[in-house]
């Protein structure tokens, strides 16, 4: 076989593969969930209605939180916080005092240096779905934003549009699955949240 022949074959074959996935690839986005770059969510069980921001910059997802320590309660590591939150939907302060099992503690490196954070798994309605997701705690009182979303949990969303933004409505309920969340621990410093 001539390599003329040979090289205009790998070229059909080339250009029939690139056209297959045009052709494909918009069909499995439009299936897809798109989210804007700032949403309202819930946090589930209680409903509780924020702003989420949807940050591709930071890896895990943040949470703002007062008063996070550190316990042991029958020999495991658990965090107790205080989330003091606008709920969107009522126009009033929601305060609850909550214990939750430590999953793992982070260094987030931001513009203000490098900072410990304490993970928790949080259930949070996005869309029509609850998704369990790793949360990092810290006091977020002077972000415009009470709730980040990082990588870890967009992923899991669908497709984020930044030039848009509340494009899907929290409307979970009680009988709502909840997704569970996928461990992918990696460890060792992650990028910042801090760009707000």
């Amino acid at each position: 076989m001539n390599v003329d022949l040979l090289l205009r074959r790998r070229l059909v074959a080339l250009a029939l593969g690139a056209w297959l996935l045009v052709a494909i690839a918009p069909a499995s986005m439009a299936e897809q969930e798109v989210f804007g770059w700032v949403e309202k969510a819930t946090l589930e069980p209680w409903g509780v209605e924020v702003k989420a921001k949807l940050d591709s910059g930071a890896l895990t997802s943040s949470l703002d939180a007062r008063d996070i320590e550190r316990f042991e309660k029958e020999g495991e590591e658990w965090v107790r916080f205080r989330l003091e939150l606008l709920d969107e939907a009522s126009g009033e302060t929601f305060s609850e005092t909550l214990e939750r099992p430590l999953y793992r503690d982070i260094r987030v490196r931001g513009a203000g240096g490098r900072d410990e954070r304490l993970v928790v798994l949080m259930n949070v309605c996005m869309g029509s779905t609850i998704y369990e997701e790793q949360v990092g705690l810290r006091n977020r009182e002077e972000m415009h934003y009470p709730l980040l979303l990082g990588r870890r949990t967009i992923g899991h969303l669908g497709l984020l549009d930044v030039t848009r933004t509340f494009l899907n409505g929290p409307d979970c309920d009680e009988d709502t699955e909840v997704m569970r969340y996928d461990s992918d621990d990696e460890d060792g410093e992650e990028d910042g949240d801090e760009r707000e």
